[in-house]
């Protein structure tokens, strides 16, 4: 087994990494001397929805911690088996907003574009782990139609590269996707949203580096980082590049109970994402997905932390604290009205 250290993974590619990652949940816990902890709820909640952790992941939790909060983000527990009424499977109607080929469609002058369903860790938040990619992703030999539709769609300005994780796509599939892109004429803007930046530094390789820096759409990287002990080391390095191409670094992140509920967490994480050279973009109310109730927070206690957070960050580090809604035009900023009404 693979000691439990970021210095042993350097020397992997990002592809070897992700085939060692943890996918038993007692070879995690056992690795992070929490294996008292272990509960057999914890391979149903697994059954139902898939556990895997690339070890660099790992390798910055505490160990002897049950209640650390990055392996809090992705311990399956009994609690994901219960049915809690207004959590559903779809709560953003991803389904109602499909348009064919993989193609998403909600806000005006911008699609998205679900690449894979592939992942390189299941976060138990996940908003899209009851999503059905076999029959609703982009696949290969859906590529063609799927550009024929943007292609006849002048009003799409902005495309948004999703999943799954669109960067678990390799440079060949992503670089021919891209390229692609390129030739349609009103497309002027590329989006990638990504998690595998900050679980899998090493998949900013220099291929990667170079079809992001020498593409000629706008390119913005939005990273998923919840924590500021998920800004690794390797991360800062693996996103200069970027940063030195002009390539806009965003970040957003999901408001978890047991996570990053306190002004304390929130304030140290703008301020890390800053350093590290991502600006904070959203910090989101949960999506209320079935088997993720137990993540929720309300929303007078989330304003009353966003206010706190404004009195100590200037306005470029403060995310706008938002909740996505089915069937909206736009994602909904919760409002300080909104906490004095209740």
């Amino acid at each position: 087994m693979i000691p439990l250290s970021p210095l042993s993974l350097k020397t992997e590619s990002w592809q070897q990494q992700l085939g060692n990652a943890y996918c038993q949940v007692k070879a995690l816990l056992a690795d992070l001397e929490l294996s008292e902890h272990y509960r057999p709820e914890m391979e149903l909640a697994a059954q139902a929805f898939r556990f895997q952790v690339p070890r660099h992941f790992a390798a910055l939790m505490k160990k002897g911690d049950i209640r650390d909060p990055l392996l809090l983000q992705v311990l399956p527990r009994a609690a994901e088996l219960q049915h809690r009424a207004g959590f559903t499977p779809d709560p953003l109607g991803d389904q109602d907003a499909h348009e064919g080929n993989g193609i998403l469609h909600k806000y005006h002058g911008r699609v998205l574009l679900i690449t894979t369903g592939a992942c390189a860790i299941n976060c138990r938040y996940c908003f899209r782990r009851h999503f059905p990619y076999a029959g609703l992703q982009m696949r290969m030999n859906q590529w063609r139609p799927a550009l024929q539709q943007l292609q006849q769609d002048p009003s799409i300005h902005e495309v948004i590269l999703s999943g799954g994780d669109p960067l678990s796509l390799n440079n060949h599939r992503l670089g021919s996707l891209l390229e692609a892109l390129e030739k349609i004429p009103h497309v002027q803007r590329l989006r990638i949203h990504s998690r595998l930046p900050v679980v899998l530094p090493s998949r900013l390789d220099p291929p990667l580096i170079r079809l992001l820096a020498d593409t000629s759409l706008a390119t913005s990287l939005v990273v998923h980082v919840n924590h500021p002990r998920e800004l690794s080391d390797e991360l800062h390095l693996g996103l200069q590049p970027l940063r030195q191409a002009g390539i806009t670094l965003l970040n957003q992140s999901v408001l978890l109970k047991g996570v990053n509920d306190s002004v304390q967490t929130q304030v140290s994480l703008c301020e890390s994402l800053y350093a590290t050279g991502i600006l904070p973009y959203y910090l989101h109310q949960l999506d209320r997905v079935q088997g993720a109730a137990h993540f929720a927070v309300s929303d007078p206690d989330a304003l009353q932390l966003h206010e706190h957070m404004e009195q100590q960050l200037p306005g470029y580090l403060l995310p706008r604290l938002v909740r996505e809604t089915q069937g909206a035009r736009s994602k909904q900023t919760l409002l300080r009205s909104q906490n004095q009404k209740k």
